[in-house]
């Protein structure tokens, strides 16, 4: 799987926020697919104190949630760490993992935030616009925004707003177990994004997509 748009990666952090600004306005939010047959879940890792950066990339049967391809690529990281571009740590070591996939999924599940970022560009959107591909962010904690307090039970969200705009959810996955943030990356809907995890989502607080590829980029 490989990108159908290119940008440098050696930019300084300035050039970074304008990057993010310029592509923000480009993220579709409405679905550009049907049911799909294959989800993929992408997470990063990084050792050697945070030289070196450890993508996974593993994709999922939809239907069965059965993992049918994994793939992991490692690269050295050249971008300071600096909350809000972070996607610039990670995206390169993203798409070489993605490149050793052979089965396109339709929609891509990243361990992180779609829109719901600072510039609207979190590493959903940015991986989404770089691969024309549909993607979700599953945020483990909250980057921006505000809501209300979810119910307890298990499918319950709350919508996330931020600058008086829905960004995406606060979305329960398990009965009274801490809630995940969901934002649509691209092409994708927040009402679809809501679907798509739920139906990635079995006895664990994360869809199966991002708890596999977590798992493996920890090493």
């Amino acid at each position: 799987m490989k990108p159908v748009r290119h940008h440098k990666w050696d930019l300084t952090p300035k050039h970074a926020i304008d990057l993010q600004e310029t592509l923000a306005t480009e993220v579709v939010l409405e679905d550009s697919f049907q049911e799909p047959e294959f989800v993929a879940g992408v997470d990063v890792g990084f050792e050697k104190q945070g030289k070196i950066a450890r993508a996974a990339v593993t994709v999922l049967d939809y239907a069965t949630l059965e993992l049918v391809e994994h793939a992991i690529a490692m690269l050295s990281v050249s971008f300071p760490y600096i909350p809000g571009l972070l996607s610039f740590r990670e995206i390169p070591v993203v798409l070489k993992a993605l490149n050793k996939i052979r089965i396109q999924p339709e929609i891509i599940l990243c361990d992180g935030q779609g829109i719901a970022h600072p510039r609207r560009l979190g590493i959903a959107s940015h991986l989404g616009l770089l691969l024309d591909c549909p993607t979700i962010g599953v945020g483990k904690s909250r980057l921006v925004g505000a809501h209300d307090r979810v119910d307890e039970n298990k499918g319950a969200y709350s919508p996330l707003i931020f600058k008086d705009q829905q960004v995406g959810v606060v979305l329960r996955t398990r009965k009274k177990v801490k809630p995940l943030y969901i934002s649509p990356g691209h092409n994708i809907s927040i009402d679809s994004s809501i679907n798509i995890v739920m139906g990635c989502i079995t006895r664990y607080r994360l869809p199966e997509t991002t708890r596999h590829a977590h798992r493996l980029a920890s090493g």
